[in-house]
């Protein structure tokens, strides 16, 4: 079997590790499975794609498709004609998609159009909001999809209501947190923690890049004062996306306890959150890393596609209505925060599960 694997996004570098990890294990037991590695190109910052690859032990992709930049539209027809031509120049028997990225959704339309099967890891999930373009991606993906492999019995759910034969659905975890318990002991300590005197549990994390939350100037503006006036005090390191650094940059917010940082790799962005006090974040991803790390994650949205980070883990949707924000705050210096639990599967094992599955479909 043959397989093509698809990155394009900072999510993407995290969940495809283990899995090329887990095809190499069973390259070495005998069984006939080879990858190619295609990065689209779709971010093209360093520490937003190849800096992952460098620190995850990921191979350098086969080919970079150099997609990166333009609108939603622009970028998704770019990767399609790029990947046609990939694909059509090394034909695969499966393209693998994860996640919810422009790739993810480009890559398995250009697959089908060519009679190539695809999976997709991290299927059926749903937030119901199809303002989000990552929404879209998901319910194109789900629609084009051979196999389906998911993190949760409600992505299972979703897939059934959508006619998802039941024997293409496999629940194997979460390939995140495989990355995650995987190198949990390799987190490193950021350039700036000591000079910033930062101790453990003694500040909080923000990152946001939602367009309900970066792009109206006086919302953020609402929303960075909510927060920074009530976390008594304590500093808040904002690893700060591209996207958004380009509205805050003229809002003139200004705080002592308001630390801003370019971009982090993974091993020192993780090691930040594993030893704050909280996050604030309007990401997905980074509610699965804080609920299986037993950090405290107030979410500035009003849906999440990971129920179960709210129902079992350390999530809680705060909405985007700064006025929100400080009663939530209130709870977590109260020591009122929830201890939460670790959804089924995600142990560590997802990529071995799936690359099991695929072998035994040979």
């Amino acid at each position: 079997m043959h397989i093509t694997l698809i990155a394009g996004a900072r999510p993407n570098f995290m969940k495809i590790a283990p899995i090329i990890h887990a095809v190499k294990r069973v390259q070495k037991m005998g069984y006939s499975i080879e990858y190619r590695l295609v990065h689209t190109g779709q971010h093209y910052d360093h520490n937003m794609s190849q800096t992952f690859f460098e620190e995850l032990d990921i191979p350098r992709p086969d080919v970079n498709l150099g997609c990166g930049g333009g609108t939603q539209a622009e970028q998704t027809a770019n990767i399609m004609v790029e990947f046609e031509k990939d694909l059509m120049a090394n034909p695969s028997d499966l393209v693998m998609v994860v996640g919810d990225v422009t790739s993810t959704m480009a890559c398995s339309i250009v697959a089908k159009k060519l009679n190539t099967k695809v999976a997709h890891v991290e299927a059926g999930i749903r937030s119901w909001d199809v303002s989000m373009p990552e929404e879209i991606n998901r319910m194109v993906t789900d629609v084009l999809a051979d196999y389906y492999f998911t993190t949760s019995e409600t992505a299972n759910e979703n897939l059934r209501r959508l006619g998802v034969k039941e024997e293409q659905i496999h629940f194997v975890g979460n390939v995140m947190i495989d990355t995650l318990l995987k190198n949990i002991e390799r987190f490193k300590k950021p350039a700036f923690y000591d000079s910033l005197r930062l101790n453990a549990g003694g500040y909080l994390v923000l990152t946001l890049h939602r367009p309900a939350n970066v792009d109206e100037a006086e919302k953020l503006k609402a929303t960075m004062k909510e927060i920074l006036h009530n976390v008594d005090g304590l500093p808040v390191i904002f690893p700060i996306h591209p996207r958004t650094a380009r509205v805050i940059e003229g809002l003139g917010i200004q705080s002592n306890n308001l630390h801003i940082v370019d971009p982090l790799g993974y091993l020192e962005f993780n090691y930040l959150v594993k030893h704050s006090k909280a996050v604030i974040t309007d990401s997905g991803g980074i509610t699965e890393e804080t609920t299986v790390m037993g950090i405290p994650c107030l979410t500035l949205r009003d849906n999440t596609e990971r129920p179960e980070t709210v129902t079992l883990g350390t999530n809680e949707l705060v909405g985007t209505d700064p006025a929100a924000i400080k009663p939530m705050l209130n709870r977590l210096f109260a020591g009122l925060w929830k201890k939460g639990t670790i959804p089924g599967l995600w142990d560590g094992k997802a990529a071995e599960r799936i690359v099991r599955i695929l072998v035994a479909s040979m």
